[in-house]
């Protein structure tokens, strides 16, 4: 068995916060190699591996300043939390898809492979940044280092990887993070016995939930599109998979929510008052 290595809360916070998109660094990724369908989020269709009708010589968007008025509103929400970056400049060395065309179909298949990893890494990460137990801890830490290790990859291997393997441990981890948080927390404060806490999967859509104390409930893929959470208490709650599509979570806690991500916050509707963990960052679109 491996040594228990010492519990540094500090360590997964600093990777979850500094898993960041950065634009420059990127040779638009998402705007070339994802499949957009027309709907109310993407103003068109789009083929995968096909560059948008927006994108610019230089890989920037002519309409950046006005996707959500031009019918984009999707694409204000889509965080690669910096697989893009790592994709252009680590595993193409730099190499941009216009100036070297045979590139291109192979870094296309490569961002969604990198896209997921790095969104693992970022649940680890967070699980890393809460005090567990600390056999939990080691082998989340150790999960941490094989995704890492994963980014590293050359593009061929990468395009062999079975993402589902991948996610299964990483899910197992996080479920078991989740309980243990969530327990440690009901029992702090009390909780009753009786209420019930596990609402994975529910489909509470257009939901009037305001106001109300859902404090350390699993709502792990709920669906809570255009739910009223405004002012509700949603501390310690599990969101991994939730669709948080137009929710209304003005003024909401959600400060030491669980498994949260940017785009989740992206899709919702919030404002200043709303409460947010420490890694996410109000969407300009509330503040305005």
């Amino acid at each position: 068995m491996s040594k228990v290595k010492k519990i540094d809360d500090s360590f997964g916070k600093k990777i979850r916060e500094n898993l960041q998109a950065d634009c420059q660094n990127c040779f638009a990724l998402c705007c070339t190699a994802l499949n957009i369908v027309a709907s109310s989020d993407f103003a068109m269709n789009k083929p995968a591996g096909i560059p948008c009708q927006n994108l610019k010589t230089d890989f920037s968007c002519q309409i950046h300043g006005n996707l959500r008025d031009k019918g984009f509103k999707g694409c204000t929400v889509f965080d690669c939390l910096g697989a893009g970056q790592k994709v252009s400049q680590t595993t193409f060395h730099g190499q941009d898809w216009r100036q070297y065309p045979t590139h291109a179909d192979t870094m296309f298949q490569v961002f969604p492979i990198m896209e997921q990893l790095f969104e693992m890494i970022a649940y680890i990460a967070e699980s890393l940044s809460y005090t567990v137990d600390p056999q939990l801890y080691n082998r989340l830490l150790e999960q941490l280092e094989k995704l890492q290790l994963a980014t590293e990859l050359d593009a061929a291997t990468l395009l062999t990887i079975d993402i589902p393997n991948f996610r299964m441990p990483v899910n197992m981890l996080l479920l078991e993070t989740s309980m243990e948080i969530r327990q440690r927390f009901i029992k702090t404060v009390g909780g009753k016995t009786s209420r019930k806490y596990s609402y994975q999967g529910v489909d509470w859509m257009g939901k009037n939930l305001k106001g109300k104390d859902l404090r350390a409930m699993d709502l792990r893929g709920a669906y809570l599109i255009a739910a009223n959470l405004q002012q509700a208490d949603l501390r310690v709650v599990d969101f991994i998979g939730a669709d948080l599509r137009d929710a209304n979570l003005r003024g909401a806690d959600l400060s030491t929510a669980m498994f949260l991500t940017q785009m989740q916050i992206n899709s919702a509707k919030g404002d200043k008052q709303t409460k947010l963990p420490s890694h996410l960052k109000h969407p300009t679109h509330w503040l305005n």
